[in-house]
């Protein structure tokens, strides 16, 4: 693998547990300005201060809404989008390219891929050419993969989320996030299927002894972290809704402990 990828891969994970806890803060493409966004150089300072180990954004959102005043953290540039008023809202296309995501300073991009929809063999298709430009330039590649389409009745079914982590290892992914199954006996074959770090994604808000119970699960099952959107950044506190998952993720803490953390009892 080459150096330059080695060491950006370092400012979006964790050096001694090699876990990462990332933020996306992509959302305002897909549903405009919603809360937790509005001021997001605020927010990015909050989940840095948290110890959020990256966040993701957009490209043209790098400028206006990565200037932070705290603590640092990895900047993720995400590469593709559509927005919720689309008549097809799975249709996610290329809406930036690797070589400006290095312009802009990035230490790693993402792409967006929904396996099953109708237009899967067209995200796929620009998955391989990210792939291959991301390896160029010595840059971490994030695949967001999850399964969603006509024949895909549930997309945490274990074997739906099988075959997504799987894809995006196949496709040269450096990390890849896919929907929690609900169980660390489930997700532990996700982890067994795919050779590369898994992270969960947040999903829908959920309370937050939830929230760090699905964290925990997802970790005893060899799970490589977390990207955590809404959960975090619509947080009442962010900085310490972070801290507690980082606490799971980093520390191996028990969901009952991270608590603590978050009601500032620790």
């Amino acid at each position: 693998m080459a150096i330059g990828k080695e060491v950006r891969k370092e400012r979006i994970m964790n050096r001694e547990t090699g876990k990462t806890v990332i933020v996306p803060m992509d959302h305002g493409v897909t549903v405009g300005p919603i809360k937790g966004l509005i001021d997001l150089p605020k927010t990015v300072d909050l989940v840095a201060k948290g110890g959020a180990n990256a966040v993701v954004e957009h490209v043209g959102m790098v400028a206006r809404g990565h200037r932070r005043y705290g603590g640092d953290i990895g900047l993720i540039v995400h590469l593709s989008g559509s927005t919720s008023l689309s008549p097809a809202p799975n249709r996610k296309v290329l809406v930036c390219s690797v070589e400006r995501a290095v312009r802009m300073g990035a230490d790693a991009v993402s792409i967006h891929v929904n396996i099953g929809a109708e237009n899967e063999a067209e995200m796929l298709g620009a998955f391989g050419m990210v792939a291959e430009d991301a390896d160029h330039w010595g840059m971490p590649l994030l695949a967001m993969v999850y399964p969603r389409g006509p024949k895909v009745d549930n997309e945490k079914d274990v074997e739906n989320v099988k075959i997504a982590a799987r894809v995006g290892a196949e496709l040269g992914a450096d990390i890849v996030k896919v929907p929690y199954t609900g169980s660390t006996v489930t997700f532990k074959d996700v982890v067994a299927g795919c050779p590369i770090p898994v992270v969960i994604a947040g999903g829908s808000k959920l309370s937050d002894e939830d929230t760090l119970k699905m964290v925990e699960g997802a970790m005893k099952a060899g799970a490589g972290g977390l990207s955590m959107g809404r959960n975090a950044f619509q947080h009442e506190n962010p900085t310490l809704l972070v801290a507690a998952a980082c606490a799971i993720v980093h520390e191996g803490k028990s969901a009952q402990e991270a608590m603590k953390i978050l009601k500032g009892k620790a």
